[in-house]
């Protein structure tokens, strides 16, 4: 076996690839990375330039077989993973497993799997590229140090099982400032005061904004009702008009981090369901009698930048769907912000004319949902200007002033096809035909009392803004950064929104107070900005290294010593126990956080607790077990209501000599999924066994039984569109998706990214 042999990083990927090659070359996939640093030591040496010991992922050998199986006698190889410093990384790692005598590697970058694309990269292969093999290698080496260092502190001093992260941790401290912001939050009371009109039958309002020629502010009843009185009576003069024409622009076509904000608020999916299905769009779908085809363009980029050639089709599309009128005569082009790696084109689909409507067909609902995003943001990009005329009205009863506005689109140009979610939807709010000096009667004037509100909290969109403008992490790390702390249990999220939770506020403190540089947000952001600088040969990587080091290290050494223990003693409270007059502590077991007299063991008082707006901790008064109208189908007994681990259940009274429980409130969570069941209108949601295992069932249980352990993902299958994927991991194979369909055998490794 001599062909050549072209290696990728998705076995989706395979397909595509090896329909435009055809049978000249084989194709193989890695299936995300081979090598890693080991699970169960450092594998750093830090005395020796901080050499990374790799070695093979603990399941991947066959991957690793099967791909110099696949190899065989072949001379050359085209190692075309991802365009990124992951794939970079797993090119190397690849062509070092791979490495024979006579034989050649080439580095091949597909931005988009198109025949053209595929053809022109594999045409002009370059070299395998070190220096972004060591801005990835020394992310992987930082997080590593850190991750691996701090964690094991953590388990002695807070409890076992918690971790660190060297941009995770970063990112739960914004959390949990602005969560101390909203505690600290005083509202401040302001009022407002709109008058209604009635003109030629159209009713209008305006605002009071001024008094004498400047601003009015209102801040109390008393205020108002004295305004109001001095209106009473009064005409209201039109002053003056002032109508002025707006050119508005159309966005940019995506980022991978505003593509991740607007799925968020538009399609409401998560920005790791935004990152998998965008991945599917890139690696290939099966468009019928054209086969396979990516769809757009690679989904990892913090560039804007779009080749000629794409605008020129573009162009073309847009004078033949909508006219010379929506029209450019030259290109759009956009700015990039600064610290932007330019390596890809922004994301657009790999040609207009694979429109929405046309491959519908063939995509799953989720796919569909953010190919239309992705096509209708870029093809508005390159549309002509809104135009719209907006209308200001100043009215004036004596010294006061009222404002009114309304607005017309004259010509509506690209939002014909799109707006983005970050911008207000434009509506025409027209004014009635007004003049100047025109007299108006009110029909009545509505104040309206308000207080200031507190920061929000951050939602996925909102947090991966956050990160975007302070510099923290890269868009490809968002999705796993926000899945992370997640699910290290640091933060909760409620409608939508994150909040700290107990654990998160804990081990937060202690790593600002002890880590100050690492946790730093100005820091975290300029430790990007080196990793840019070593793909660009402007730093060295071993520098890079020892320079964070020898920080980190005495903080490391002096956290060893004096970071605050709180294991079995936990963190103070302020609150005085009733029983004994000594502090009461939050401790952590099993079942979580919980409040506990310092003096145990002799004091045996403790407490759940909940906290109020302001974070002031709220003792809960444990609820007395109360007779329930259940009897006990094993001993006919009367059942007690008792509160547990995972809220009410049913006990029987005769306790021990009868232990028979039934869950009364089972928490449950829902998955977003519908149940696959034939006629069945309920949804999965997670829930959990008597002891205490979690699984995921139907929320029309006992008329529907439908059930399984492994959570369900809100993902078509894309090879047998199955409703939902189910999520999986194993120590052997890291995180996966596949297909519960037997016959499918759909599966997707999840690529592990940095964070």
């Amino acid at each position: 076996m001599d062909k050549p042999l072209i290696i990728v990083e998705s076995p989706t990927k395979v397909k595509t690839i090896q329909k435009y090659m055809g049978s000249d070359y084989n194709v193989a996939a890695t299936l995300g990375h081979i090598k890693d640093l080991p699970q169960k030591t450092l594998g750093v040496d830090i005395e020796n330039e901080f050499e990374p010991d790799y070695q093979i992922i603990p399941g991947k050998q066959k991957i690793v077989k099967a791909l110099k199986k696949a190899a065989g006698d072949a001379k050359d190889i085209y190692l075309a993973p991802d365009p990124d410093r992951e794939g970079e990384a797993i090119a190397w790692h690849t062509a070092g497993s791979l490495k024979a005598k006579g034989r050649t590697f080439h580095r091949v970058l597909f931005h988009e799997l198109t025949k053209k694309a595929i053809s022109e990269a594999m045409a002009k292969p370059i070299e395998l590229n070190k220096d972004k093999y060591e801005a990835q290698q020394a992310r992987r080496i930082l997080d590593r140090l850190v991750g691996y260092q701090i964690s094991p502190l953590l388990w002695g001093k807070v409890k076992r099982g918690l971790s660190a992260g060297r941009v995770q941790s970063v990112a739960v401290r914004i959390i949990c400032e602005r969560e101390r912001k909203i505690y600290a939050f005083v509202p401040n009371e302001y009022w407002s005061i709109t008058v209604y009109f009635e003109v030629n039958s159209k009713q209008f309002t305006a605002k009071l904004t001024k008094k004498n020629n400047e601003n009015i502010s209102l801040s109390n009843e008393k205020e108002v009702n004295q305004i109001l009185e001095e209106l009473k009576g009064k005409d209201l003069i039109v002053e003056k008009i002032v109508r002025k024409t707006n050119k508005k622009n159309p966005n940019p076509p995506f980022t991978t981090s505003k593509l991740q904000q607007d799925a968020i608020r538009r399609l409401k999916f998560s920005a790791k369901k935004t990152m998998v299905v965008a991945q599917q769009l890139y690696e290939g779908v099966d468009l019928g009698s054209d086969g396979s085809v990516g769809l757009i363009t690679y989904m990892r980029t913090d560039s804007t930048r779009v080749s000629k050639e794409a605008l020129d089709e573009t162009q073309k599309f847009i004078t033949e769907k909508f006219g010379e009128d929506y029209s450019l005569k030259e290109h759009r082009t956009f700015k990039n912000q600064k610290k932007v790696q330019d390596a890809h084109e922004a994301i657009r689909p790999t040609s207009v004319y694979y429109k929405p409507e046309d491959v519908a067909k063939f995509l799953t609902e989720d796919q569909i949902a953010l190919y239309r995003l992705i096509w209708q943001r870029f093809v508005a990009s390159q549309m002509k200007q809104a135009l719209i005329e907006t209308v200001s009205v100043s009215i004036k009863a004596s010294e006061y002033l009222f404002s009114a506005s309304g607005s017309t689109i004259l010509f509506p140009g690209f939002m014909t096809l799109y707006i983005s979610s970050d911008d207000e939807e434009e509506k025409e709010d027209t004014l009635p035909k007004l003049s100047e000096n025109m007299i108006l009667r009110p029909n009545k004037y509505d104040p309206k009392q308000h207080f200031t509100s507190p920061p929000p909290r951050f939602s996925e969109a909102s947090l991966v803004k956050e990160l975007e403008e302070n510099g923290i992490g890269r868009p490809s790390t968002y999705a796993t950064i926000l899945s992370t702390i997640r699910e290290k249990g640091y933060v909760e999220v409620s409608k939508g929104y994150f909040k700290p939770s107990e654990l998160g506020f804990i081990v937060n403190d202690l790593l600002v107070e002890n880590f100050p540089e690492v946790l730093d947000v100005e820091f975290t952001a300029k430790m990007e900005t080196d990793l840019d600088y070593i793909e660009s040969s402007k730093l060295n990587c071993a520098k890079v290294l020892s320079r964070f080091y020898n920080k980190f290290k005495k903080n490391l050494d002096i956290a060893s010593k004096e970071m605050l223990s709180i294991r079995g003693v936990g963190t103070s409270t302020g609150i005085i126990c009733p029983e004994c007059n000594l502090p009461v502590n939050i401790k952590f077991g099993k079942n979580g956080p919980f409040l506990a007299c310092s003096g145990y063991p002799k004091c045996n008082y403790t407490r759940n607790y909940t906290r109020d707006e302001k974070g002031n901790i709220i003792p809960v008064e444990p609820l007395e077990p109360q007779v329930s109208d259940k009897i006990c189908e094993k001993c006919e007994s009367p059942m007690m209501i008792k509160r547990g681990r995972f809220g009410q259940f049913l006990a029987c009274s005769k306790y021990p000599e009868c232990k028979n429980t039934k869950s009364l409130l089972p928490q449950s969570e829902n998955t977003g999924v519908k149940c696959p069941e034939k006629d069945c209108t309920g949804e999965i949601v997670s829930k959990r066994s008597k002891r205490g295992r979690v699984f995921y069932g139907c929320n029309r249980y006992p008329d529907c039984k439908f059930a399984l352990w492994q959570k369900p993902v809100n993902i078509s299958c894309p090879s047998c569109s199955a409703k939902f994927l189910v999520e999986k991991s194993t120590k052997k194979e890291g995180k996966f998706l596949f297909c519960v369909v037997k016959e499918c055998g759909f599966k997707e490794i999840l690529k592990v990214e940095e964070n």
